[in-house]
């Protein structure tokens, strides 16, 4: 039984997360299902199981999926298109993969998801970075004087 509860509980937890989470946050978590699942599936075929193979490679896939249909090709421009490119080859990488059950190509996969990710970290850091300080030059007291209004 507290088993049960413990398993509710860390539920709970997750659906808290995601549904408090911003766009930026919610892009790094479903980059994390994707090197989860490829990882999984790379030990599913290191003891033979079937069923964790697929299972976790259809994860992948679906996860490569909603990148790709949440991305907006119109205001992303060359970057958008050529991220669509490379999810579309991860996609077809991934379900080859299920189909020869070949743990090289789900490497493959999880490196471009975590390399992708780690970019992604990097440029939403950046982007949080400049914009404190923006907004701390914007309050900053000017040179020679006071900020106040009088």
């Amino acid at each position: 039984m507290d088993e049960r509860f413990a398993q509710q509980a860390q539920d709970t937890y997750k659906i808290n997360q995601i549904q408090m989470a911003s766009k930026e946050q919610l892009l790094i978590i479903t980059y994390d299902i994707g090197i989860r699942s490829c990882n999984a599936a790379e030990k599913a075929i290191d003891s033979n199981d079937m069923e964790q193979i697929n299972v976790n490679l259809q994860r992948a896939q679906s996860v490569v999926r909603e990148l790709m249909v949440t991305l907006n090709l119109e205001q992303g421009g060359e970057v958008a298109v050529s991220l669509m490119k490379l999810y579309d080859y991860m996609y077809y990488q991934l379900v080859d993969a299920n189909v020869r059950k070949d743990a090289a190509q789900i490497r493959m996969v999880r490196q471009m998801l975590e390399e992708l990710k780690a970019t992604w970290v990097e440029a939403i850091t950046k982007l949080k970075t400049e914009a404190r300080d923006k907004k701390t030059a914007a309050v900053a007291p000017r040179a020679g004087g006071t900020n106040f209004a009088y």
